[in-house]
């Protein structure tokens, strides 16, 4: 049996997560107290319509005190199912600008005199036990609904507890950075085509701009430094059981450094993990580089 608890911030995509797992077949669940988990799952198993991939929603509607049990919960669960925990957030700005947009009422406002702002802030930390247990958190703050529902089914519908997800990331530092990187490296030491005119349209995908890397030895140097770093340490993580790590490669607008780091970071790692994402944040483009689908590049 297969369980995947979707959970989050409000307004950080649960539903679009939840609905995107029914669709690919999932027993989906909205708004699931905590304290269910296990009588759900003895009902399911052992009923007259078993079922065997189930999705569910916890979040902030959850009483204070389910929250705090839930890594007892889920410790418990984990011994007899193949349990993962899917956390999705989002910058506060984002989560301002959503509400702004739907008029809808954040939970946390519903029994408080907080504002939108403080019930967004105190989330965070209502949410904690959950954040702390998860196998993946998803930033969702510059995805679209159709790059999330995207990811939801090349990694979470996919996924089996014995392989690692590696995701490779470029971005942006100047729009921030990824809230859901595991490690990060820093690519704004290396010389910048950004400031040779000629170059400045181009991306680290295009050929004109990756010769101009390629002609400097210490972009090759920074490459070569975090493959070393990652062939040393990944399998570490792996044997930690680990589902999903995150590597984020970041320069100043995430278009040209970063994304030619991350496309040979990803390429060298391709061999070695099952399933390798590459993501270029600024860029809204995503790809499996060896899954059985074909990529996905997301408009």
């Amino acid at each position: 049996m297969q369980l995947v608890i979707i959970s989050g911030r409000s307004g950080s995509g649960k539903s679009v997560a939840l609905q995107a797992l029914e669709d690919l077949g999932f027993y989906a669940i909205d708004n699931l107290p905590a304290t269910l988990l296990a009588p759900l799952i003895d009902e399911l198993d052992t009923g007259s319509v078993s079922q065997r991939r189930i999705a569910v929603s916890i979040d902030a509607r959850n009483l204070p005190k389910a929250l705090e049990r839930f890594p007892e919960l889920l410790a418990d669960l984990s011994k007899r199912i193949d349990a993962q925990v899917v956390y999705l957030t989002a910058d506060a700005r984002s989560l301002l600008e959503r509400y702004a947009a739907t008029r809808r009422r954040h939970p946390l406002t519903r029994a408080s005199q907080m504002t939108l702002a403080e019930a967004i802030d105190s989330e965070q930390s209502y949410l904690a036990p959950i954040r702390n247990a998860a196998d993946l958190v998803i930033d969702t703050t510059d995805q679209s609904v159709h790059e999330l529902r995207n990811q939801i089914a090349s990694q979470v519908a996919k996924h089996t507890s014995k392989q690692m997800t590696l995701t490779i990331e470029s971005f942006g530092f100047k729009h921030g950075v990824p809230l859901d990187a595991d490690t990060v490296f820093d690519a704004r030491s290396l010389p910048n085509p950004y400031w040779v005119p000629a170059l400045r349209g181009y991306t680290g995908r295009d050929q004109e701009v990756i010769h101009f890397l390629e002609s400097h030895d210490e972009v090759a140097a920074m490459r070569d430094d975090i493959v070393g770093w990652l062939e040393r340490w990944l399998p570490s993580y792996s044997k930690s059981n680990r589902s999903y790590f995150t590597v984020a490669i970041g320069c100043t607008g995430g278009q040209h450094r970063s994304v030619y780091l991350a496309e040979r970071v990803a390429t060298h790692f391709a061999e070695q993990f099952p399933t390798v994402r590459l993501r270029h944040r600024e860029m809204s483009v995503q790809t499996l580089l060896n899954d059985s689908e074909p990529p996905n590049d997301s408009p």
